[in-house]
């Protein structure tokens, strides 16, 4: 038996060692990365475009295959301890709601390369309420989850519509109130999730739009950006609001955005979670297996 992927699995304008746009030494590499994870029992999650993922992750190291490796069994160790598959199947955050009102962040809908959106509110994240409602570690769980949606259902739904392959979602980030306070008081909360998102879910940034930036963020950001791989540089861009027009549809960015989008009869773009991954015709399961 083998598996083949039930979307686009290469994209035409696919950047270097992506599907689609790779050397004869990036196939190479993926077929050794495999065998070598296979042969210490991992045989999850060893499609072609995972490892493609992974090797990207590592691409400044010497020794790739190896650097590769040891990442993918960092996050497979993980999701073993964390319980992910589980998670997914089980967890339900009843609590949601009431702990949006702290802490605002939500997928909604596509950019205009056909991207899941996900905004976020940092500037309203109050952790000492969130913790009344619930705690910690649950909240880190949804996340986690959300995560895991994004893997599948997300992209591949998005993939489906767009009828080519992506893999990254575009980040829409609301620094509006951000202060030291707001930051001091949630640092070890943002460093554990950020550490989650960076570390086991890695090559998910496809672009980050920053708005109603603090004062001096500019300043200190310009000088951050000189310390970043250029790769990871490109895909931040601070932007004034009427900007994000200029990446997402006017039609699916929330009105509170300075979109059209009010989702009303679904409670709110907040609450709608409205996208392709939401309409039948581009669900089903991502994988299938098919006789050699």
């Amino acid at each position: 038996m083998s598996t083949e992927y039930t979307y686009p699995a290469t994209n035409p304008n696919a950047e270097p060692g992506h599907p689609g746009n790779t050397t004869p030494e990036d196939d190479a590499r993926v077929v050794q990365l495999r065998e070598q994870l296979h042969a210490e029992g991992y045989t999850d999650r060893t499609d072609t475009n995972t490892l493609l993922r992974f090797l990207r992750a590592v691409k400044n190291e010497a020794d790739l295959v190896g650097k590769a490796k040891d990442k993918f069994v960092e996050v497979e160790k993980w999701r073993k301890e964390f319980e992910v598959d589980k998670l997914v199947e089980e967890f339900e955050y009843t609590e949601k709601d009431k702990v949006f009102e702290y802490y605002p962040q939500y997928y909604h809908k596509t950019d205009k390369d056909g991207r899941p959106l996900y905004f976020e509110r940092l500037g309203k994240i109050n952790l000492k309420k969130m913790k009344a409602i619930t705690d910690e570690k649950r909240m880190i769980q949804n996340l986690v989850v959300e995560y895991e949606r994004v893997a599948d259902d997300r992209l591949p739904a998005c993939s489906r519509k767009a009828g080519k392959l992506l893999e990254t979602c575009c980040t829409v980030l609301d620094l509006q109130g951000v202060g030291p306070k707001t930051i001091w008081d949630s640092m070890d909360f943002l460093r554990k999730i950020n550490q989650i998102s960076s570390t086991y879910y890695p090559e998910r940034l496809g672009k980050l739009l920053i708005i109603n930036p603090p004062t001096l963020f500019n300043a200190c950001f310009n000088t951050i950006k000189g310390f970043l791989d250029p790769v990871t540089a490109n895909k931040i861009k601070i932007c004034k609001l009427p900007e994000l027009l200029d990446y997402i549809p006017a039609e699916n960015l929330p009105v509170d955005f300075g979109g059209q989008c009010t989702c009303e009869d679904l409670g709110g773009c907040h609450r709608s979670d409205a996208g392709p991954w939401n309409e039948e015709k581009y669900t089903q399961p991502s994988l299938t297996d098919v006789k050699l």
